[in-house]
């Protein structure tokens, strides 16, 4: 039973942290994207 219950404890851990590691790249991506635009119109200016 115990051997049974550990894998199943994995999988959602794997889960959890594709989740987690899917939602923090985002956030800086989009910081990044807000960013660059601003230093572009910096420099036009």
């Amino acid at each position: 039973a115990k051997a049974k219950r550990s894998p199943r404890k994995k999988k959602a851990a794997v889960k959890k942290s594709s989740k987690s590691k899917a939602k923090k790249p985002k956030s800086p991506k989009k910081k990044k994207a807000a960013k660059k635009p601003a230093k572009k119109a910096a420099k036009k200016k």
